[in-house]
């Protein structure tokens, strides 16, 4: 699912929902947004063929049955991983042929990672053994370009084995200049949904372009998991593509493109808390936008909101 272009199919024209309710609207009004705001999995979506959907629940009972059906929840992840399987294990081919938004969205990352590191560890967590883990790492393109940076162990989790394979090649010290301090130490090959975590190894869980291929249960299921794996101040870093409002359902690798209200209603079902946010730049117009979230199992004693307008969060239109 990782980065993706607006389907020509999909024209996201749903109605906007604000934020947060401007103070000079009358009460009533203030708890029509608000209502809307709680009943974000209840707006309407669509799939990449243009066909709609009342809401999230329609689309989830055709595509995994009522309750969650093994039969068919096993083929709709079975689906996902048999999509990249068919793909090339290279930098263009994870990125669904828009390879040329590496450094961009390498850029972004960055920025939005060292400010945390700074705010949540003093002093940057240079005097620290930090160890992170890399959701969905595929090739290891964000491990090799960022993560081994930073933290002095990244263990990388992917299901579509040809595509660790290549990311332990990467990341050999033959393809790649590491050092006894940083390194990639483990490589599980286990989707999502089947692995929990070694309890307090990580300070930082990145999980990018790669949770859309999990239900909603599954996604709340593997959050709670993954809090165990968690050491005392540790963190989610989210980054994820966002439909304009409701979700689009993309038929060809079986994933969900989710809207930002969606995320929220779901981070708060999984307990997490909003720490900070920020939309990614630099990506061409025709992608969904990209939105990095950083979630904490605490309550923030400040929360940080991204300080870009509106329009940045809305998908460009493809002409």
């Amino acid at each position: 699912m990782w980065i993706r272009p607006i389907p020509k199919a999909v024209s996201q024209q749903y109605p906007i929902i604000t934020q947060s309710p401007p103070p000079y609207l009358h009460n009533s009004v203030k708890r029509t947004i608000t209502k809307a705001r709680l009943s974000a999995m209840e707006a309407a979506g669509s799939d990449s063929d243009g066909r709609e959907f009342k809401n999230a629940q329609e689309m989830w009972r055709e595509q995994i049955g009522d309750e969650g059906d093994d039969p068919k929840k096993i083929q709709w992840y079975r689906e996902g991983v048999a999509y990249w399987e068919g793909v090339e294990a290279s930098v263009d081919g994870v990125l669904g042929g828009f390879g040329q938004v590496n450094d961009a969205d390498i850029k972004g990352s960055e920025a939005f990672l060292n400010s945390l590191l700074h705010e949540r560890f003093g002093d940057g967590g240079r005097n620290q053994h930090l160890v992170a883990l890399d959701c969905g790492s595929g090739i290891g393109r964000i491990t090799k370009n960022l993560l081994i940076r930073y933290f002095n162990e990244v263990d990388l989790l992917e299901p579509v084995s040809h595509f660790l394979d290549a990311a332990r090649e990467n990341l050999s010290q033959e393809h790649f200049v590491a050092s006894d301090v940083h390194k990639a130490t483990n490589f599980y090959c286990v989707p999502l949904q089947e692995f929990t975590p070694e309890a307090g190894r990580y300070n930082v869980i990145w999980i990018q372009w790669c949770i859309g291929h999990l239900t909603d249960d599954d996604f709340i299921s593997f959050f709670k998991r993954a809090k165990v794996g968690l050491k005392p101040g540790g963190f989610f870093i989210l980054k994820e593509n966002i439909a304009r409002n409701g979700f689009v359902l993309d038929n060809e690798d079986r994933s969900i493109t989710r809207s930002d209200l969606y995320f929220k209603d779901l981070f708060r079902q999984c307990g997490l808390h909003l720490y900070k946010m920020k939309d990614q730049k630099g990506l061409p117009e025709e992608l969904f936008a990209v939105k990095m979230y950083a979630l904490t199992t605490e309550v923030p004693k400040k929360v940080h909101k991204t300080r870009s307008k509106v329009q940045a969060n809305r998908p460009g239109i493809i002409k």
